[in-house]
Protein backbone atom coordinates (compact mmCIF):
# COMPACT_ATOMS: atom_id res chain seq x y z
CA UNK A 1 0.00 0.00 0.00
CA UNK A 2 2.34 2.76 1.11
CA UNK A 3 6.31 2.30 -0.93
CA UNK A 4 9.36 4.20 -0.36
CA UNK A 5 12.99 4.37 -2.18
CA UNK A 6 15.65 6.55 -0.98
CA UNK A 7 13.76 9.41 -0.19
CA UNK A 8 15.59 12.71 0.43
CA UNK A 9 14.21 15.91 1.59
CA UNK A 10 15.77 19.26 2.49
CA UNK A 11 14.97 22.40 4.02
CA UNK A 12 17.65 25.27 2.64
CA UNK A 13 20.97 23.62 4.10
CA UNK A 14 19.19 21.43 6.52
CA UNK A 15 18.64 17.78 5.26
CA UNK A 16 15.38 16.28 7.15
CA UNK A 17 14.80 13.27 5.51
CA UNK A 18 18.18 11.11 4.09
CA UNK A 19 17.62 7.95 1.89
CA UNK A 20 14.92 6.57 3.17
CA UNK A 21 13.08 3.63 2.42
CA UNK A 22 10.37 1.10 3.52
CA UNK A 23 7.03 -0.42 2.65
CA UNK A 24 3.86 -0.70 4.16
CA UNK A 25 1.55 -4.14 4.14
CA UNK A 26 -1.96 -4.05 3.84
CA UNK A 27 -3.80 -4.99 6.70
CA UNK A 28 -0.91 -3.45 9.26
CA UNK A 29 -0.66 -0.75 11.37
CA UNK A 30 3.13 0.55 10.46
CA UNK A 31 4.92 2.68 13.13
CA UNK A 32 7.62 5.26 12.67
CA UNK A 33 9.01 6.06 15.63
CA UNK A 34 11.41 8.83 17.27
CA UNK A 35 11.76 11.89 19.23
CA UNK A 36 10.41 15.15 17.98
CA UNK A 37 12.43 16.91 15.31
CA UNK A 38 13.46 13.12 13.91
CA UNK A 39 11.62 13.71 10.62
CA UNK A 40 8.10 11.82 11.18
CA UNK A 41 5.97 15.00 10.48
CA UNK A 42 7.79 15.82 7.00
CA UNK A 43 7.82 12.18 6.04
CA UNK A 44 3.73 12.05 6.65
CA UNK A 45 3.72 15.54 4.46
CA UNK A 46 5.94 13.83 1.56
CA UNK A 47 3.62 10.45 1.34
CA UNK A 48 0.39 13.06 1.29
CA UNK A 49 1.34 14.34 -1.25
CA UNK A 50 1.68 18.18 0.66
CA UNK A 51 5.78 18.19 0.00
CA UNK A 52 8.03 17.98 -2.74
CA UNK A 53 11.28 15.77 -2.10
CA UNK A 54 14.87 16.11 -3.76
CA UNK A 55 15.28 12.49 -4.31
CA UNK A 56 13.80 8.89 -4.28
CA UNK A 57 10.18 7.85 -5.19
CA UNK A 58 7.04 7.35 -3.06
CA UNK A 59 4.29 6.04 -3.76
CA UNK A 60 1.04 5.66 -1.90
CA UNK A 61 -2.05 2.84 -3.38
CA UNK A 62 0.08 1.72 -6.72
CA UNK A 63 0.38 5.61 -7.68
CA UNK A 64 3.48 8.16 -6.99
CA UNK A 65 2.56 10.61 -4.80
CA UNK A 66 3.98 13.49 -7.10
CA UNK A 67 0.93 12.27 -9.41
CA UNK A 68 -1.80 12.00 -7.03
CA UNK A 69 -5.60 13.48 -7.79
CA UNK A 70 -7.92 14.95 -5.54
CA UNK A 71 -9.96 12.13 -5.92
CA UNK A 72 -6.87 10.02 -5.04
CA UNK A 73 -6.75 12.27 -1.54
CA UNK A 74 -10.14 11.64 -0.54
CA UNK A 75 -9.05 8.22 0.24
CA UNK A 76 -6.65 9.09 2.70
CA UNK A 77 -7.58 10.74 6.21
CA UNK A 78 -5.29 12.64 8.25
CA UNK A 79 -4.52 13.63 11.61
CA UNK A 80 -2.11 16.40 12.39
CA UNK A 81 -1.59 18.69 15.39
CA UNK A 82 -1.52 21.63 13.41
CA UNK A 83 -4.60 20.99 11.10
CA UNK A 84 -6.68 23.91 13.05
CA UNK A 85 -10.10 23.34 13.76
CA UNK A 86 -12.76 25.95 13.60
CA UNK A 87 -13.05 27.33 17.52
CA UNK A 88 -16.39 29.21 17.02
CA UNK A 89 -18.30 26.12 15.42
CA UNK A 90 -19.46 23.07 17.36
CA UNK A 91 -18.47 19.54 17.16
CA UNK A 92 -20.86 18.74 14.43
CA UNK A 93 -20.48 22.37 12.25
CA UNK A 94 -16.61 21.24 12.03
CA UNK A 95 -17.38 18.01 10.53
CA UNK A 96 -19.93 19.58 8.42
CA UNK A 97 -17.70 21.44 6.17
CA UNK A 98 -15.42 18.62 5.17
CA UNK A 99 -18.56 16.24 4.91
CA UNK A 100 -19.34 18.56 2.09
CA UNK A 101 -16.15 18.81 0.57
CA UNK A 102 -15.75 14.70 0.43
CA UNK A 103 -19.64 14.38 -0.41
CA UNK A 104 -20.43 12.66 3.17
CA UNK A 105 -23.98 12.30 4.38
CA UNK A 106 -25.49 13.75 7.98
CA UNK A 107 -25.87 9.94 9.02
CA UNK A 108 -22.31 9.52 8.69
CA UNK A 109 -21.25 13.12 10.20
CA UNK A 110 -23.55 10.95 13.22
CA UNK A 111 -21.97 8.09 13.22
CA UNK A 112 -17.71 9.25 13.43
CA UNK A 113 -19.28 11.54 16.25
CA UNK A 114 -20.54 8.37 17.68
CA UNK A 115 -17.57 6.72 17.12
CA UNK A 116 -15.10 9.02 18.89
CA UNK A 117 -17.78 9.79 21.60
CA UNK A 118 -18.72 13.09 21.15
CA UNK A 119 -22.15 12.35 20.05
CA UNK A 120 -23.02 14.17 23.43
CA UNK A 121 -21.06 17.57 22.52
CA UNK A 122 -21.94 17.57 18.48
CA UNK A 123 -23.65 21.11 19.30
CA UNK A 124 -20.45 22.36 21.81
CA UNK A 125 -18.26 25.06 20.62
CA UNK A 126 -14.10 23.91 20.04
CA UNK A 127 -13.05 26.46 21.88
CA UNK A 128 -15.07 24.92 24.65
CA UNK A 129 -13.71 21.26 24.71
CA UNK A 130 -10.77 19.90 26.38
CA UNK A 131 -7.92 19.01 24.75
CA UNK A 132 -8.80 15.36 25.13
CA UNK A 133 -11.88 16.20 23.33
CA UNK A 134 -10.43 18.26 20.33
CA UNK A 135 -7.49 15.61 20.11
CA UNK A 136 -10.94 12.87 18.90
CA UNK A 137 -12.78 15.74 16.89
CA UNK A 138 -9.59 16.00 14.76
CA UNK A 139 -9.26 12.11 14.63
CA UNK A 140 -13.24 12.48 13.53
CA UNK A 141 -12.15 14.25 10.83
CA UNK A 142 -9.65 12.21 9.80
CA UNK A 143 -12.15 9.05 9.79
CA UNK A 144 -15.19 10.90 8.46
CA UNK A 145 -14.37 9.55 4.60
CA UNK A 146 -13.97 6.28 5.43
CA UNK A 147 -10.10 6.41 4.30
CA UNK A 148 -8.28 3.17 2.71
CA UNK A 149 -5.38 4.72 4.48
CA UNK A 150 -5.07 6.85 7.89
CA UNK A 151 -2.18 9.17 8.55
CA UNK A 152 -1.67 9.25 12.03
CA UNK A 153 0.75 12.09 13.55
CA UNK A 154 1.12 11.70 17.06
CA UNK A 155 -2.21 11.02 17.77
CA UNK A 156 -2.26 10.89 21.74
CA UNK A 157 0.60 13.14 22.43
CA UNK A 158 -0.07 15.47 25.77
CA UNK A 159 -3.30 13.41 26.52
CA UNK A 160 -3.95 11.59 29.46
CA UNK A 161 -4.36 8.12 30.00
CA UNK A 162 -7.56 6.79 29.48
CA UNK A 163 -8.07 9.30 26.10
CA UNK A 164 -5.04 8.16 24.86
CA UNK A 165 -6.77 4.19 25.34
CA UNK A 166 -9.79 5.33 23.82
CA UNK A 167 -8.07 6.41 20.69
CA UNK A 168 -6.24 3.32 20.41
CA UNK A 169 -9.09 1.44 20.71
CA UNK A 170 -10.79 3.17 17.79
CA UNK A 171 -7.40 2.88 15.64
CA UNK A 172 -7.43 -1.31 16.53
CA UNK A 173 -11.12 -1.23 15.29
CA UNK A 174 -10.22 0.46 12.43
CA UNK A 175 -7.51 -1.58 10.98
CA UNK A 176 -9.27 -4.78 12.07
CA UNK A 177 -11.86 -2.99 9.60
CA UNK A 178 -9.36 -3.33 6.65
CA UNK A 179 -8.11 0.43 7.36
CA UNK A 180 -3.82 0.71 6.37
CA UNK A 181 -2.72 2.96 9.84
CA UNK A 182 0.42 4.79 9.47
CA UNK A 183 1.35 5.97 12.57
CA UNK A 184 3.87 8.42 13.83
CA UNK A 185 4.74 8.30 17.95
CA UNK A 186 7.97 9.14 20.33
CA UNK A 187 5.83 6.98 22.67
CA UNK A 188 7.46 3.53 23.03
CA UNK A 189 4.44 2.31 25.11
CA UNK A 190 1.90 3.30 22.02
CA UNK A 191 4.63 1.71 19.56
CA UNK A 192 4.72 -1.41 21.39
CA UNK A 193 0.92 -1.56 21.71
CA UNK A 194 -0.14 -0.96 18.24
CA UNK A 195 2.45 -1.35 15.62
CA UNK A 196 2.82 -4.31 13.40
CA UNK A 197 5.95 -3.47 12.29
CA UNK A 198 8.17 -0.22 13.48
CA UNK A 199 10.87 2.31 11.95
CA UNK A 200 13.26 3.90 14.18
CA UNK A 201 13.81 7.56 13.13
CA UNK A 202 16.96 9.69 13.95
CA UNK A 203 18.12 12.44 12.47
CA UNK A 204 16.47 11.98 9.06
CA UNK A 205 18.29 8.29 9.17
CA UNK A 206 16.49 4.90 9.63
CA UNK A 207 18.60 3.13 12.28
CA UNK A 208 16.59 -0.08 12.68
CA UNK A 209 13.45 -1.65 11.61
CA UNK A 210 11.10 -4.98 12.46
CA UNK A 211 8.23 -5.74 14.73
CA UNK A 212 8.40 -4.26 18.22
CA UNK A 213 8.94 -7.55 20.12
CA UNK A 214 11.50 -8.59 17.47
CA UNK A 215 13.53 -5.00 17.73
CA UNK A 216 13.74 -6.12 22.03
CA UNK A 217 15.25 -9.71 21.61
CA UNK A 218 17.46 -8.65 18.74
CA UNK A 219 19.20 -6.32 21.23
CA UNK A 220 18.56 -8.70 24.17
CA UNK A 221 22.41 -8.81 24.45
CA UNK A 222 22.64 -7.57 28.34
CA UNK A 223 20.48 -9.65 30.53
CA UNK A 224 19.76 -8.69 33.29
CA UNK A 225 17.53 -10.01 36.67
CA UNK A 226 15.84 -7.09 39.04
CA UNK A 227 15.60 -8.07 42.74
CA UNK A 228 13.18 -5.95 44.98
CA UNK A 229 14.19 -6.38 48.57
CA UNK A 230 11.40 -6.05 51.18
CA UNK A 231 13.08 -2.93 52.60
CA UNK A 232 12.39 -1.35 49.04
CA UNK A 233 15.25 -1.54 47.96
CA UNK A 234 15.96 -2.48 43.90
CA UNK A 235 19.03 -4.50 43.07
CA UNK A 236 20.21 -5.22 39.45
CA UNK A 237 21.60 -8.20 39.09
CA UNK A 238 23.51 -9.52 35.68
CA UNK A 239 23.26 -12.92 33.84
CA UNK A 240 25.36 -14.59 32.02
CA UNK A 241 27.73 -17.80 31.73
CA UNK A 242 30.88 -15.74 33.90
CA UNK A 243 28.13 -14.35 36.68
CA UNK A 244 25.33 -17.01 36.88
CA UNK A 245 26.99 -18.88 39.68
CA UNK A 246 27.76 -15.67 41.77
CA UNK A 247 24.05 -14.12 40.96
CA UNK A 248 22.49 -17.27 42.47
CA UNK A 249 24.33 -17.38 45.08
CA UNK A 250 23.29 -13.68 45.82
CA UNK A 251 19.03 -14.50 45.15
CA UNK A 252 19.81 -17.79 47.54
CA UNK A 253 20.95 -15.42 50.15
CA UNK A 254 18.62 -12.81 49.96
CA UNK A 255 15.48 -16.02 50.15
CA UNK A 256 17.31 -17.92 52.81
CA UNK A 257 17.28 -14.56 54.87
CA UNK A 258 13.50 -13.69 54.24
CA UNK A 259 14.82 -10.05 52.35
CA UNK A 260 13.48 -11.17 49.32
CA UNK A 261 10.58 -9.73 47.96
CA UNK A 262 10.13 -9.64 44.09
CA UNK A 263 12.80 -10.93 41.55
CA UNK A 264 11.63 -9.94 37.61
CA UNK A 265 13.53 -10.55 34.34
CA UNK A 266 14.98 -7.18 32.83
CA UNK A 267 14.44 -7.20 29.17
CA UNK A 268 14.92 -4.22 26.70
CA UNK A 269 12.21 -1.85 25.70
CA UNK A 270 12.21 0.09 22.65
CA UNK A 271 13.40 2.84 24.27
CA UNK A 272 16.58 0.97 25.74
CA UNK A 273 17.36 -0.19 21.99
CA UNK A 274 16.90 3.49 20.81
CA UNK A 275 19.47 4.64 23.38
CA UNK A 276 21.80 2.07 22.47
CA UNK A 277 21.67 2.85 18.62
CA UNK A 278 21.65 6.45 19.01
CA UNK A 279 22.68 7.53 22.67
CA UNK A 280 19.33 9.96 22.47
CA UNK A 281 16.06 9.45 24.53
CA UNK A 282 12.55 9.17 22.89
CA UNK A 283 10.40 11.46 24.18
CA UNK A 284 12.37 14.74 23.88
Amino acid sequence: MISVTGISKSFGDKKVLDDISFSVEDGEIFGLLGPSGAGKTTLIRVLTGQLRFEEGEAMVMGKRVTQLTGSDKKQFGVMMDDFGLYERLSCYQNLRVFADIFGVSDAAIREVLSEVKLQDAEKKAVSKLSKGMKERLRLARALLSRPKVLFLDEPTSGLDPQTSSEIHEIIKKRKDAGTIIFLTTHNMTEAEKLCDHLVLLNEGHIVESGAPKELCLRYDHQKRIEVEKKDGEVISMEVDPKSVDTTAEKIADLLRSGHLETIHSKEPNLETVFMELTGRELEV
